[in-house]
């Protein structure tokens, strides 16, 4: 079963310019190879990414050809680095823009055009902050109707306080950065398939009705 796994890497350095979170995508496709999987990554900020909440925000903006490739791949990972304790601006742009996805809702059943698809998270600093980074990233990929599975993450920090960062400190060498990625990429490799043989048959509109009637208040 063919499966394509895109990874959205939200640092704040464009091309040409060295990239650690590249560098740990770089050894997380080559465990999707390994499993016969084709990857695709994009560095966000080579292209022109308007700040909104749309699926399209006019003239100029790039966003829709990125998430048409979202659209076309069956697994999504967003990479970023740490920034100040936290998940990068890009990708909090980059959650922001998936709420267009609500406004795509398929006629038949109102689901996204995320479902059926799964999702991981990877980031990577010489700070703390992964675990929050995880954790809200990993909250916005399911509100956005992609599914997370069972140890979706994985991660690299250096020691508390400014340091080398991934690639200086040969974070690729790191045993719990190496297990978690192997475990990532295998977890969300099953469950593309899973997924691509029995996707969700939820109909999002009848329990929208459901829901209603058992409500006081509006949507």
């Amino acid at each position: 079963m063919a499966l394509k796994a895109l990874f959205l890497n939200c640092t704040l350095k464009k091309s040409p310019e060295t990239s650690n979170t590249e560098a740990f995508i770089k050894n997380a496709e080559n465990i999707f190879h390994e499993l016969e999987v084709e990857t695709e990554s994009i560095r966000v900020v080579d292209h022109n990414v308007i700040i909104g909440n749309s699926s399209d925000e006019g003239e100029g903006d790039d966003w829709p050809e990125i998430l048409d490739k979202v659209k076309q791949s069956d697994i999504m990972i967003i990479a970023t680095p740490i920034w100040r304790g936290d998940r990068s601006s890009v990708a909090k742009i980059v959650a922001e823009r998936f709420d267009g996805i609500w406004a795509e809702a398929r006629e038949d059943n109102g689901q996204y055009p995320t479902f059926n698809k799964v999702a991981g998270v990877m980031v990577d600093g010489n700070e703390d902050g992964a675990k929050k980074a995880i954790s809200s990233i990993c909250f916005d990929l399911s509100e956005h109707g992609f599914t997370v599975p069972v140890n979706a993450f994985s991660y690299w920090v250096g020691p508390a306080g400014p340091g080398p960062a991934y690639i200086e400190a040969g974070g690729d060498k790191h045993f719990f950065t190496n297990r978690t990625l192997y475990l990532m990429v295998h977890n969300l490799v099953h469950l593309a398939g899973v997924l691509k043989k029995n996707p969700y048959p939820v109909n999002i509109k009848e329990l929208k009705e459901k829901a209603k009637k058992i409500s006081e208040t509006q949507d």
